[in-house]
């Protein structure tokens, strides 16, 4: 079976598993009560917003993961082994893989707790800082290991026009730092319709392109499976949302998108690939620091930057067209740099 096909499969199962997957999860959100009320804050007018229902991330890991077991099981029936393609260490390739989608899935077990806690104390108060921290800390540690098991001890990450190096004992430091801080720029690109999944689905395709490069056609499969399912979910979360991404959706896509840039052995690409993810992190960030500094004074109207746009007056679709346009940019040059980087994997 062609790669290319298991590919599609994997795209057009995910976009019609968590589209369809809205007819009755969605429903069944609202009669449970799974929504969210959240408070706006225009100029001096406090407004309260009765949000649609929330932890419709559930569709997006539910799509995404039936997607690529389908695209691999139909591979493997055919004869094939995509999973294993594009390097002769095929347990490399398998952790890589499943690792991957596991933590996500665990990511998105930390936000379900979240929303959870949110829903039934009728507040926008879940988990604590500290509490989500910690959980983070060990999905984290759990899913460094995997891949430290799976590269035989010897981790190694690609660096554009550098090639491949062994950071040694860095593996562990730079890895909790970088999953950390992706995991929460991917959380906080919510809050507008739409906004998080479009990200979403550009820096999947810019990723599932990179592997492809090399013939990493099991990481396409992925790709594909997360784009298609981006796609799918909003056709419910656009504006007007029919159904929110929740802690559940965020924590699931910045879990997926960071797996699949260690999965090519390029974490920091994730910095051109999701670039728009940064910019929105960096302004939540300068926005504390500004605050700090001046004792009191507010940089943007409010943090993150998409939220003083709205403000500004910018309507929910210019704000995801602009963000996704820049990503899109980021994921172009992503695709640029390895290409011209000399991108090898081991």
């Amino acid at each position: 079976m062609s790669v290319f096909a298991v590919i599609a499969v994997a795209g057009i199962a995910g976009f019609a598993v968590t589209g369809v997957l809205g007819f009755s999860l969605i429903p069944w959100l609202g009669k449970l009560e799974f929504g969210q009320e959240f408070v706006l804050f225009e100029e001096k007018r406090k407004t309260i917003k009765q949000a649609a229902p929330s932890m419709g991330g559930i569709m997006l890991a539910v799509g995404t993961v039936t997607a690529v077991v389908l695209a691999v099981l139909t591979d493997k029936i055919a004869g094939g082994d995509i999973a294993a393609s594009g390097s002769l260490v095929g347990q490399e390739m398998y952790t890589k893989l499943w690792s991957g989608l596991l933590t996500a899935l665990s990511f998105s077990l930390v936000g379900f707790i979240d929303d959870y806690f949110k829903i039934k104390t009728r507040q926008n108060l879940g988990l604590t800082v500290k509490q989500k921290t910690v959980m983070q800390f060990f999905v984290i540690l759990a899913y460094l290991t995997a891949l430290y098991m799976g590269m035989n001890g010897k981790p190694y990450m690609f660096i554009p026009f550098i090639g491949n190096i062994e950071p040694g004992f860095f593996y562990w430091i730079t890895g909790i730092l970088m999953i950390y801080a992706a995991i929460n720029t991917v959380d906080i690109s919510d809050g507008v319709d739409g906004l998080c999944g479009s990200l979403t689905f550009t820096a999947a395709v810019s990723l599932g392109l990179i592997a492809a490069l090399k013939g990493l056609f099991g990481f396409s499969v992925m790709s594909a499976a997360l784009a298609g399912s981006s796609i799918g979910f909003l056709l419910w979360n656009k504006n007007p949302a029919k159904v929110l991404t929740g802690k559940t959706g965020t924590m699931f896509l910045g879990g997926a998108v960071i797996a699949l840039s260690y999965a090519i052995g390029c974490p920091f690409i994730l910095l051109l690939s999701g670039l728009s993810y940064f910019v929105i992190g960096a302004s939540d960030i300068l926005q504390i620091i500004y605050y700090k500094k001046t004792g009191g004074k507010p940089l943007l109207k409010s943090a993150p930057v998409q939220h003083h746009l709205k403000l500004c007056g910018w309507s929910d679709k210019k704000i995801v067209l602009t963000f996704t346009l820049v990503n899109a940019l980021g994921g172009a040059a992503a695709v640029a740099v390895m290409y011209f980087g000399g991108y090898v994997f081991r």
